[in-house]
């Protein structure tokens, strides 16, 4: 399948490249970048979910892309579309995700990513919705869904790869159909 590269008004999410490995595995060991995650990953397990993503795009044409600044081609991180892990309670179903170096923060990178990546979704894969979760204390990822008009389905779960007892396994789940989509991009 022909890769996507999806470009917006100062961003390309695009296929990954190895120049991206060493920022992508200094994001995954910062103790801020990982706070909602179980744990900071080793490089090795770093560029593993690198290599993942690179093949799952490869293979679909889509995925967590690498995304880069358009004025200079520096990687500032992921975000994309992901087919949710089978043992998710909302399973089969494409989840949203981001994930961006700390000095990309709170500059609207991750909403304008996340836009583009439901604009494939809806107008290139034709889904009918897209997730989106995170631990209920992710305040900040929540309010990046709720920028992209996504709803809080108040379906909490229990993450199933934690232990109930973890302060990370509670998640919230969020949606977005493709008619609320429409909406929202139309009003």
């Amino acid at each position: 399948m022909r890769q996507r590269v999806l470009t917006t008004e100062r961003l390309v999410l695009r296929q990954w490249q190895p120049s991206d490995l060493a920022v992508f595995a200094k994001m995954n060991a910062d103790p801020e970048v990982m706070k909602y995650f179980p744990k900071l990953l080793t490089p090795t397990l770093s560029d593993a979910i690198a290599h993942k993503c690179q093949q799952l795009i490869e293979d679909n044409g889509w995925g967590f892309w690498a995304v880069c600044l358009k004025e200079s081609d520096a990687f500032i991180g992921m975000v994309g579309l992901n087919e949710a892990h089978a043992d998710m309670p909302f399973a089969p179903s494409v989840e949203i995700g981001w994930r961006l170096h700390k000095d990309y923060w709170e500059q609207g990178y991750a909403t304008e990513a996340a836009r583009a990546s439901l604009r494939f979704a809806f107008e290139e894969l034709e889904l009918d919705e897209v997730v989106a979760f995170t631990a209920v204390v992710n305040t900040h990822s929540q309010l990046i869904m709720q920028r992209i008009s996504m709803s809080n389905t108040q379906d909490n779960f229990d993450h199933p790869m934690l232990d109930p007892s973890h302060p990370l396994a509670e998640h919230v789940l969020y949606k977005i159909t493709q008619q609320e989509w429409q909406e929202a991009i139309n009003s």
